[in-house]
């Protein structure tokens, strides 16, 4: 014997989070954290790596096209965070050592 279906299921208010927020540093705050700063001045692809791997992905991934711009629209979308794909694109561009530590301090914060 069937039962119908009288109600179906509601989301609990945690099924998703609608803020955004924003990314727990600036992009210019590399001197928060000295070992990632010193990483991604000195060693900025093993910084790369380690991000990469940290959040989940290959370790490889920052050598493929497009790869480290992956990672952090990744992350936004992850952590709900603000901005959009053509800010992602200028900070990796123009501010790589900068992006890739506030990328890493993000995942330090948040894990």
């Amino acid at each position: 014997m069937s039962y119908p279906v009288t109600s179906q299921p509601q989301c609990a208010s945690t099924c998703y989070q609608t803020q955004l927020s924003d990314w727990h540093t600036g992009l210019t705050d590399c001197c928060n954290d000295m070992p990632v700063c010193l990483c991604g001045t000195f060693a900025p692809l093993c910084l790369a790596c380690r991000i990469s791997d940290d959040f989940g992905e290959c370790c490889c991934t920052p050598y493929l096209p497009g790869g480290l711009h992956s990672l952090r629209t990744g992350m936004r979308e992850r952590y709900r965070i603000q901005g959009s794909i053509g800010h992602d694109w200028a900070a990796l561009t123009f501010c790589l050592p900068c992006a890739l530590c506030q990328m890493a301090r993000e995942l330090k914060i948040r894990e």
